[in-house]
């Protein structure tokens, strides 16, 4: 406690008691000034109010914003009073830097919008302007490029008519395949129609005659030729086949993981047709030096010996005479035959089953004469048995009828026909129903001579859009891509009209009337062509059921 004295008249004094209570906690700092000299500090204001206390519950409480609190110092300005000072008695103030500021015409709201207008049309303007020049520039740029593409595709097509006139050349020139001699018989044909008709038309009477019989040997000297072609080719494709037949029987066991991944397996009996081809494929090379040669026939009489029978005891006997003819130093022109024959044995032990097991799930003919009973029939015109691959068999045929040979003989001596072009129309037709993947199945009954007779008699061998008659540019495509591909849901365009004919939604809307009822007269045809057939009668009648749920 602490006594003072306080005034309370002019001339008395009155004594007050005064309590001070000392705090116990560290008031805050609110701003103050500190005497260097003394050292002592003055604060500006503070507070005596005890703070208060919260009651105690008798736990100890932690807030998580205590713990987590966030602090931040930022400096803060304070404002600076300004005055202004005006010119007055006794004092000058300089006017130097001073501007002088004028009013200005008053606008209104109208004004001031309407000038807002004005400018944002000149925006406008030039924004419309600049957007213009840029889209005349993006389709000038894409006239560009599309002129630049239709130059490139047409050059590519002119190309591609190149080199198929190229390769078609070529393969006149030598032949090696069926389809290939049947273009040079047709080739043939051609010429021989073309000079009966010059013939007919320019001669007659004695010459007319004597041409023809020119004629006639010329034609019989061409068929020679081709004969000779023909012997060669034989000769080289059967080489091949054999090769690819060994090699077939030297593959590993195959088979394809749930991963995707394939997995490749060697068996004793792979093992021993790989041992067997590659000694196959030595012994019948050509120009080799002559020690190379005799470790070759070393090599396959110690393989040859490990059977016993009449086919090695001749194999073995061949290679001692060749091995003795070599030391001989006997030409090697005079040992072709017999080489020849040490290959052809060679061959057939290969062929054996019970010297190459794995050659038994190859071999066209197997070694169970009972399981041919089923599968064999009867060519009337060779007189041959043969199983039921080697016969066409087209889709409105009721009989066997001849086999493939008959039928490529029958054609080279008469009609001399070439069925390449349709046969590629029938494969990119198969490729593209696969691509679909919705389980099609006619296209699969379809043979070429079917669709021969579809492109010919029912579509004039022509686009149906175009009128192009280039069978090597026309692809047969689905009618409605919604349904699958059958001879009453088909047309035939070139490529580039089948890409587009395929991208349609709706054929109704892409098509006029008129075209539409000619592509669905056609299909009538080749409705009432196949419904002859009697596989194909279940498949008319869903595709009825398509279209009429369609």
């Amino acid at each position: 406690y602490l006594g003072t004295s306080v005034l309370t008249d002019s001339d008395s004094f009155q004594d007050v008691v005064v309590k001070i209570e000392r705090s116990t906690y560290h008031k805050p700092f609110l701003g103050g000034f500190k005497n260097r000299i003394t050292g002592v500090e003055f604060h500006n204001a503070g507070s005596q109010t005890i703070p208060k206390k919260r009651p105690d519950k008798g736990i100890q409480l932690f807030c998580r914003e205590t713990q987590t609190v966030f602090e931040k110092n930022k400096p803060q300005q304070t404002k600076n009073t300004t005055s202004t000072q005006m010119t007055k008695i006794g004092l000058y103030v300089s006017n130097m830097t001073d501007k002088l500021i004028s009013p200005g015409k008053y606008l209104t709201a109208e004004e001031y919008h309407k000038r807002r207008l004005e400018a944002v049309i000149v925006l406008q303007t030039y924004f419309r302007r600049w957007h213009a020049i840029n889209v005349v520039q993006n389709l000038r740029e894409e006239k560009r490029l599309r002129l630049a593409w239709e130059a490139q595709e047409e050059l590519r097509r002119k190309k591609e008519k190149e080199e198929k006139l190229r390769r078609e050349h070529e393969r006149r020139l030598n032949p090696k395949t069926k389809d290939d001699f049947e273009l040079l018989y047709h080739a043939l044909e051609s010429w021989r129609q073309e000079e009966a008709e010059r013939i007919n038309r320019t001669l007659t009477g004695a010459e007319r005659k004597a041409a023809f019989c020119g004629l006639l040997e010329q034609e019989a000297q061409l068929i020679a030729s081709i004969g000779r072609h023909k012997l060669n080719a034989d000769e080289e494709n059967q080489q091949k086949a054999i090769l690819h037949f060994l090699n077939k029987c030297a593959q590993p066991k195959r088979w394809k993981a749930y991963d995707g991944k394939v997995t490749e397996m060697d068996t004793q009996y792979t093992v021993r047709a790989r041992e067997l081809f590659e000694i196959y494929r030595s012994i019948s090379m050509n120009d080799i030096p002559k020690e190379e040669r005799i470790d070759v026939l070393l090599t396959l009489r110690r393989t040859v010996k490990e059977h016993e029978c009449k086919l090695t005891q001749e194999i073995v006997e061949l290679i001692d005479r060749e091995v003795d003819l070599m030391s001989k130093e006997v030409k090697e022109c005079n040992l072709e035959g017999l080489r020849k024959r040490i290959c052809t044995l060679f061959l057939q032990y290969i062929k054996t089953p019970k010297f190459n097991p794995e050659v038994a799930r190859i071999l066209k003919v197997p070694p169970d004469p009972l399981k041919l009973y089923k599968n064999v029939n009867l060519c009337h015109s060779c007189e041959n048995y043969l199983p039921s691959t080697e016969f066409p068999v087209p889709a409105n045929s009721c009989t066997i009828g001849r086999c493939h040979l008959c039928c490529k003989l029958d054609n080279e001596a008469r009609r001399r026909e070439a069925s390449l072009k349709y046969k590629l129309i029938l494969e990119n037709l198969k490729k593209s129903e696969v691509d679909y993947h919705d389980d099609a199945k006619i296209v699969f009954l379809v043979q070429h001579q079917d669709l021969q007779y579809m492109i010919e008699n029912i579509w004039g061998c022509q686009s149906a859009l175009s009128a192009c008659g280039d069978l090597y540019e026309l692809v047969m495509v689905r009618w409605d891509k919604q349904r699958e591909w059958s001879p009453w849901n088909t047309i035939l365009l070139t490529k580039d009209e089948a890409d587009a004919h395929l991208k349609l939604c709706n054929l109704q809307k892409a098509y006029e009337a008129a075209f539409i009822h000619r592509i669905k007269h056609k299909h009538i045809r080749a409705k009432n062509y196949f419904a002859q057939i009697p596989a194909m009668t279940s498949f008319l009648h869903r595709s009825d059921d398509q279209a009429n749920a369609n």
